[in-house]
């Protein structure tokens, strides 16, 4: 059975709309006027839908400029009098409207976030029902958050060809017309709990009761029942006490030990009906920053992370199927890697559920606009606010970023409105979410951050050993990563923990069309894994360093400095990358190896 497209709130009765749609350009952008809605007519061609056009995943594969295009579908639905049908899409970039049966029933802007509408008073009795989208991508508004989408024709230095239109799931929902509308989870590692936040929506019910059951396996962890008072409900439920003979108590979530607390959420009538069923899960894990560390769960826990672009040569930005997105975890697992960055891509939720199952850290960050302006603002900072309510319950996400290296904000060192808005998102991410992390703005020019993090792409480790094992204070004073301040005038961040946060981008040239070489290149798979080990073993002997994230995992379109392969191949034997990221050097003290965790097992090495 497919994964849920909602994987935290999940019911049943739903039903993917994915496949073939009718399908037009709307270059003139005349549809609106032509009641392209209403029409069949105009829809000339098919696509296969959740891919993106220019994609050859699409059926289409057109690459050009076309800012407007428009979808149809015809849908057999019917509910009962006492039901709803809500059709939902993951994401479609970046604006859309849609309309069922010609009635406007949801607009949405945001190219990669989810949105919703109950069309139950637009169906259609005879239970076929038409669902239009019109979504428009203007490509060369350098003003909307569009992550490494080319605003030119053709790919160049390091950004891809676009993703435009739907490119996540899309697919309908029959539910009770009191229902469950969100569920949000909060894990306290101190007094060993977990918070939920639940909303009801639709018709309220006098009496009406909430029962959580909270279950590891076939143990049931807590089983509570809660009147329902106004359409939220707040409430903490403890676990129980570890079991100190096994690893982080038998309960904690790690990349080591993913261990998840599946809940399913009832709905309940005053006379015991159930008016709403959903499964969930959360988990128990803490993150932190303290004293140059990254802590997991109270202990410090060193980073070993990939740059991941998650785009594939088929489909682009939207996965070529479910199992790809498993798969692409699975490989970074496989690597030895215990996190990625999710580089410039609000990722499939499904990607986050199989990072919460295989285990693996995830750095959320927002898609870069490229021009500061009110506009900017104005879409940046209502799509984080909706990126962060869409994930912040996941377990495997650690931190926020919503700027990487001044994109958007070009002139941060400087600028005070653009310090503002930097500021503004990192305190909004806090606000919503003080659980995690914030990285204002990675690379360089931090206004505020809760890791200093750096890019620094030198090609030789004994260049980064000097600089990161044996001269950090120096370094940190001193270094100019991209030409730019590390820390702005008057910004804050300059004692956090240390995150080499870009590095490597060893580009495999066998000499034929190698692509874009811009961190330089090795003629061999043996010359790879020997740069490899050269730049990861430097940043495995500095003991004030809290993590490293490698570019990249895979290779993306004429940047070809991954690990992988477009076709997620290895590029080098997987176990002896795998043995390089996963090494301990000797060059690390010895006290200052008891502070790490590091290995498979979770266990410190000191042990």
């Amino acid at each position: 059975m497919p994964m849920h497209p909602r994987p935290q709130l999940t019911r049943p009765a739903w039903h993917e709309l994915g496949g073939a749609w009718q399908f037009a350009f709307d270059d003139g952008d005349v549809g609106r006027d032509g009641q392209w809605q209403a029409r069949e007519d105009p829809f000339d061609r098919v696509i296969q839908v959740p891919f993106p056009f220019e994609s050859p995943a699409s059926g289409i594969g057109d690459r050009g400029f076309h800012p407007v295009v428009w979808y149809r579908r015809v849908v057999h639905a019917q509910v009962a009098a006492d039901r709803r049908l809500l059709l939902h899409l993951g994401a479609v970039d970046h604006r859309a409207e849609v309309w069922v049966n010609g009635r406007s029933v949801v607009r949405h802007e945001g190219g990669s976030t989810p949105f919703s509408a109950d069309v139950t008073a637009a169906l259609d009795a005879s239970g076929e029902q038409v669902v239009v989208v019109r979504a428009e991508d203007d490509p060369h508004d350098l003003r909307q958050p569009r992550g490494k989408q080319d605003w030119e024709r053709e790919p160049h230095a390091v950004w891809y060809d676009r993703t435009t239109g739907i490119w996540q799931p899309v697919w309908t929902e029959e539910v009770p017309a009191t229902r469950v509308e969100s569920l949000h989870w909060v894990p306290d590692l101190a007094s060993r709990s977990v918070q939920l936040t639940a909303a009801v929506a639709g018709p309220l019910h006098p009496g009406s009761r909430l029962r959580v059951v909270l279950r590891r396996g076939d143990r049931v962890l807590a089983d509570d029942t809660c009147v329902l008072v106004g359409r939220e409900l707040v409430r903490s439920f403890s676990l129980p006490t570890p079991d100190p003979h096994l690893l982080g108590g038998g309960l904690l979530w790690s990349p080591e030990t993913p261990d998840l607390v599946d809940a399913e959420v009832t709905l309940l009538a005053e006379d015991g009906a159930v008016l709403d069923e959903v499964g969930s899960y959360t988990a128990l894990r803490s993150v932190a920053a303290e004293d140059g560390r990254f802590l997991l769960n109270d202990r410090a826990y060193f980073l070993r992370m990939a740059l991941a672009q998650n785009f594939w040569p088929e489909s682009h930005l939207a996965a070529p199927d479910e199992d790809a997105l498993r798969r692409e975890v699975q490989l970074a697992k496989d690597l030895g890697f215990n996190g990625v960055r999710v580089h410039q891509k609000v990722e499939d939720p499904r990607f986050l559920a199989w990072c919460d199952r295989i285990g693996l850290l995830v750095w959320v960050e927002m898609p870069s606009a490229y021009e500061f302006s009110s506009r900017t603002v104005d879409r940046l900072t209502r799509e984080w606010l909706e990126v962060v309510e869409r994930d912040r319950s996941h377990p495997c996400v650690v931190a926020w970023v919503p700027f990487n290296e001044s994109w958007g904000v070009p002139d941060v060192r400087h600028a005070p409105d653009q310090q503002h808005l930097v500021r503004a998102l990192y305190h909004l991410a806090k606000a919503l979410d003080s659980t995690r992390l914030v990285v204002g703005n990675d690379g360089w020019e931090h206004v505020v951050t809760d890791l200093l993090t750096v890019h620094d792409y030198t090609a030789r480790g004994d260049r980064l050993r000097h600089r990161y094992a044996e001269a950090l204070p120096a370094t940190i004073a001193g270094l100019q990563p991209g030409h730019r301040a590390l820390v702005v005038p008057g910004g804050s961040g300059a004692d956090a923990p240390v995150v080499l946060s870009e590095f490597g981008g060893i580009t495999l040239d066998l000499g034929a069309d190698a692509g874009w070489g811009g961190y330089g290149a090795v003629h061999s798979p043996e010359e790879l894994l020997a740069g490899y080990r050269d730049l990861v073993g430097a940043l495995l002997a500095a003991p004030d360093l809290a993590g490293f994230c490698w570019t990249q995992l895979t290779d993306v379109q004429q940047e070809r400095n991954g690990l992988l392969t477009a076709a997620r191949e290895p590029k080098a034997p997987i176990d002896q990358l795998r043995a390089v990221t996963t090494a301990l050097a000797a060059a690390i003290p010895a006290s200052a190896i008891g502070q790490l965790a590091y290995g498979d097992d979770g266990a410190d090495p000191g042990d």
